[in-house]
């Protein structure tokens, strides 16, 4: 990371006009950045720089549905800032993380965003440890124990058990879910959250707090 100045951003942006204007205000506050013209690409940007903050656009199409949890994962400690085309449900907004804008927003918006993150020092992504009953679920080392069985999940089903957990008792139907944990524009149907459901239910065992909600979705009981 650089410690010189206000530190280095990663902004990784689809829309090269979009891309200057950002580099231009953020330079004018003292920050290095580096552009990455390609946001699949950015969770090798982000190794490879090991930048202080990632400006992370989600808005443009055809986008991995994981991007944000490799981005962060690959940039971490460093805080994420995502910027999504439309304002989302408040609910799907926490699981992309603590950090984010969106479209379209003022130069001095993103400015802010950028010196707050820098300020809280929190990455994103990684909340509280979370439980339900016997099941403990650990966001920042990304591991889930039921008891004292360590329970191994794939990237998906950990996103999904994630905000589930982290809100509980409401019931949310298959497309939310599908934006939440495959992120939004994914493109895939909605018996793949019936699927990956059945998978955590056999894997959590007596464990298990996610219920049908018969006609609408699924909810976890606390």
């Amino acid at each position: 990371m650089n410690t010189d100045g206000g530190g280095l951003v990663l902004v990784a942006e689809h829309d090269p006009a979009v891309a200057e204007l950002q580099r231009r205000y953020l330079a004018r506050e003292g920050f290095d950045v580096e552009i990455e013209p390609d946001p699949a690409r950015a969770p090798m940007a982000a190794g490879r720089s090991r930048p202080d903050v990632v400006v992370l656009d989600l808005s443009a199409s055809a986008l991995p549905a994981d991007l944000y949890r490799r981005v962060a994962e690959a940039a971490r400690p460093a805080p994420v800032i995502a910027v999504t085309g439309a304002a989302l449900d408040p609910a799907i907004a926490r699981a992309l993380g603590e950090h984010r804008i969106d479209r379209p927003f003022a130069p001095r918006v993103l400015v802010g965003a950028v010196a707050e993150a820098l300020r809280s020092g929190a990455p994103a992504g990684t909340p509280a440890p979370l439980r339900a009953g016997a099941l403990a679920l650990d966001p920042r080392g990304r591991t889930a124990v039921v008891g004292d069985r360590r329970v191994t999940l794939t990237g998906t089903e950990f996103d999904l058990l994630e905000f589930l957990m982290g809100n509980p008792g409401r019931v949310y139907t298959r497309e939310q879910l599908l934006d939440a944990a495959w992120g939004p524009g994914a493109g895939a149907g909605s018996r793949t959250v019936d699927v990956h459901v059945a998978q955590l239910r056999a894997k959590l065992g007596e464990g298990n707090p996610i219920r049908t909600v018969r006609g609408v979705g699924y909810v976890l009981d606390a």
